[in-house]
């Protein structure tokens, strides 16, 4: 196994020192040093940190929770651990504590893991992040993204076996490596056989390295990218075949750091964030219909997602589209589809999620594929600087009508496509 001394903070990431394992970002290096000590109580804080979640007016939130709120689902954590805020209080259920480090599920190193859970399940009381599905549990699978916490050059696998072996039905993992692990390829084909729905942030390094990454990219794990308030690919998302879904990921609020005095609330985001809304988004659907399978909830989000381009054709920036819950919970858009068939690869499954070789992954491998230079030629080059970190444009992506959001590049409209592979 390689040392996985490569995993990435990404663009506008606040690194650890010594990181063997680095966090995809969630906030830019301004936005950390401007804000970082501020001394401020954590609701003076959020006092105004709801007005500043622009993406649940755009996803109509109010609308998703007459309906659903994420009532019975579990979602896994894998991160830097979940403090329980007030936002979080009655939220959090027993986790688990793979560092070798003092602390526990609970104790959370830098923010991040909290931030995530906000995200996805937060009561925003207390002047917290509202989290898109806030009556769905946490389950804090706390993991060395700094490589000083443990032993070991990067704890991953046994964190997404804990999830796995945890009552969650979703697994939220909001970082990413350019390295490929085969113990941790071998974790996300158990979790899969074990019928959990994966998620994990592609990455934020796309002007820069914009390698393959790991987890989103093994077979049984939806890569998300984060865009912008127009339906655009953020610039630093990263790109490749192993984009599946698009989230918002711009200018979203996070806990600014470790001591949870004050939320940084403008140029964060990130696929980290992105990842956590598109976990919340799972939650909402399959808190609806508790009966269907990942699969089925997959599809269903996949079928709803917006896009101005062949379904069979997904982009390598927005991969299916931008993921849109209420089509589904609201207006009953989306077909579930075969429990036992996965969405992406169409291959075979069984109905717990297993595959016939013993994982249900929802791409091809794309270990075997050269990473992608930072820029190409073509198409590609421009869908990747399409969006900046300020752009303050009208939301494009409407829940409940309206056409699909198309990626905008000089006026013009284009959606970078490829074909996928099928297994």
């Amino acid at each position: 196994m390689k040392a996985e001394v490569g995993r990435r903070g990404g663009r506008g990431a606040s690194p650890l020192k010594g990181a063997g394992r680095r966090i995809a970002a969630t906030c830019s290096v301004v936005g950390v040093l401007t804000l970082l000590g501020t001394g401020m109580a954590p609701a003076a804080a959020g006092a105004d940190v709801h007005s500043k979640q622009w993406y649940l007016d755009a996803m109509s939130a109010d609308e998703l929770w007459k309906v659903s709120t994420g009532e019975g689902i579990k979602v896994a954590v894998v991160d830097s651990g979940v403090r329980v805020t007030p936002s979080l209080e009655g939220r959090v259920l027993p986790g688990k504590d793979i560092t070798d480090s003092e602390g526990g599920a609970t104790d959370d190193y830098s923010g991040h893991g909290t931030t995530m859970a906000e995200l996805i399940a937060g009561s925003g009381k207390g002047g917290g992040l509202r989290g898109l599905a806030p009556d769905a549990g946490i389950i804090p699978i706390r993991t060395a993204l700094d490589k000083k916490l443990g032993k070991r050059d990067g704890d991953s696998p046994d964190a997404i076996r804990a999830a796995a072996d945890s009552d969650a039905h979703i697994i939220s993992m909001s970082f990413g490596s350019d390295f490929m692990s085969q113990a941790e390829k071998a974790a996300v084909k158990y979790a899969s056989s074990k019928g959990k729905l994966l998620f994990a942030s592609v990455g934020n390094d796309a002007r820069q390295e914009n390698f393959i990454g790991y987890p989103a990219a093994y077979p049984g794990v939806t890569g998300i990218s984060a865009a912008d308030r127009s339906g655009k690919v953020a610039r630093y998302s990263e790109f490749g075949e192993y984009v599946d879904l698009a989230a918002p990921g711009l200018d979203i609020p996070r806990w600014c750091d470790k001591t949870f005095r004050s939320y940084c609330d403008e140029g964060g985001g990130g696929t980290s964030a992105a990842t956590a809304i598109a976990s919340a988004s799972a939650a909402l659907v399959w808190s609806k219909h508790p009966d269907w399978t990942a699969n089925q909830v997959l599809r269903v989000l996949i079928d709803t997602a917006g896009r101005d381009w062949p379904k069979d054709e997904p982009s390598d920036y927005l991969g299916y589209g931008l993921i849109r819950p209420a089509r589904n919970v609201v207006k009953g858009e989306g077909k579930p589809g075969p429990a036992d068939v996965d969405p992406i690869t169409n291959k075979k499954t069984a109905v717990d999620g297993a595959g016939s070789d013993g994982g249900g992954g929802s791409k091809p491998d794309a270990s075997s594929q050269p990473a992608k230079e930072a820029a190409s030629d073509g198409k590609e080059t421009s869908a990747a600087e399409q969006s900046s970190d300020e752009d303050s444009s009208d939301w494009l992506w409407p829940a409940l009508g309206g056409l699909a959001a198309l990626v905008v590049i000089g006026g013009g409209a284009f959606a970078a496509k490829r074909a996928r592979h099928r297994a």
